[in-house]
């Protein structure tokens, strides 16, 4: 496993973040004893990143994968408080449920620009004061927007960024991928940590994963790339491709088939809380019920979140 330190964090994280989004009830929802098995294999083979999310609600997986990680394992929250109060709320929740006293790094989710990281300064200052006091270790953004990533340049107080890479620039909602790499080229230099997020497209990129995932983990900009993962399969053949190796058959053949998709059940009534949630304006409404445009879906699942009947949910 190849590592490197997140800017001038002091903190050490192996090149491949387990994105742990897709292993939780907004996807796979993998049972308690089925995600401790496919944490132990990612542990086992040298990755000690996790990223994760209030969102996500998979905290006890990860607790629960923990007690019997061979070595430490850091591990990357976020949540969307504005508030000093939500912040408390929020790192409390996170401190308790993944039993840690220290959370190594705390995101502000889905910052769009410096205007939505103004908004949420009251929750930053809390965290920086809980830093102060050894309750993290680090600060600084998720984003799927090059402002975002602007806003991270001009904060001194943020230090690590989270943007959408991939070789395509899918998901990037304002900008190209040639602008967001010149960005994190200049975040690099100040000193910022970056980890990238959806190197396939949020599996929009499945046929091509191979090319998709060498472009991530041979980026310079990039300290580390977090991959969604579900299967003990998909974590063997990514580990592969970081070593420059061939997959062994037997886990390559299990996914070549394999098709991801937003899947939005026959019950949906329409109501178009999905539809609001989606910054990437994938849903519309259409006879009552919320339909997908794949060409823009990064299958984040975010709109799953917020679905009243628990219609949705990426297959």
């Amino acid at each position: 496993m190849k590592y490197s330190q997140l800017g001038k964090t002091g903190i050490e994280v192996s090149k491949m973040c387990f994105g742990s989004l897709t292993m939780g009830p907004l996807q796979a929802n993998l049972s308690l004893d089925n995600s401790l098995k496919l944490l132990q294999v990612a542990f086992n083979n040298g990755i000690n990143f996790i990223d994760t999310a209030e969102i996500y609600e998979n905290y006890p997986l990860i607790k629960n994968a923990l007690k019997t990680a061979p070595h430490d394992i850091v591990i990357s929250t976020k949540c969307y408080a504005y508030t000093e109060e939500m912040m408390k709320k929020s790192l409390e929740k996170a401190r308790k449920e993944l039993d840690r006293d220290v959370i190594d790094i705390f995101l502000l989710h889905e910052q769009e620009s410096m205007l939505t990281v103004k908004g949420h300064w009251e929750a930053i200052e809390y965290l920086l004061k809980a830093k102060s006091k050894g309750l993290i270790r680090a600060i600084g953004l998720s984003t799927h927007h090059i402002k975002g990533v602007e806003a991270v340049i001009e904060t001194d107080e943020l230090e690590i960024v989270h943007p959408i890479v991939n070789y395509k620039g899918l998901g990037i909602l304002d900008g190209n991928i040639e602008e967001m790499l010149s960005l994190l080229q200049k975040a690099k230099k100040l000193g910022k940590g970056i980890y990238g997020m959806k190197p396939i497209g949020g599996g929009n990129f499945l046929n091509d994963a191979k090319n998709a995932f060498e472009w991530a983990f041979n980026r310079s900009e990039l300290d580390a790339i977090a991959i969604g993962m579900q299967s003990i399969d998909e974590v063997m053949v990514n580990l592969s491709w970081l070593k420059g190796t061939t997959p062994d058959s037997n886990y390559l053949n299990k996914l070549k088939n394999k098709k991801r998709k937003l899947h939005i059940e026959d019950y949906c009534e329409g109501c178009g809380a999905c539809v609001k949630r989606c910054s990437h304006s994938a849903l519309v409404l259409k006879n009552n019920k919320a339909i997908v445009d794949t060409k823009k879906c990064i299958m984040c699942s975010y709109c799953a979140s917020v679905c009243p009947l628990f219609a949705i949910k990426v297959i």
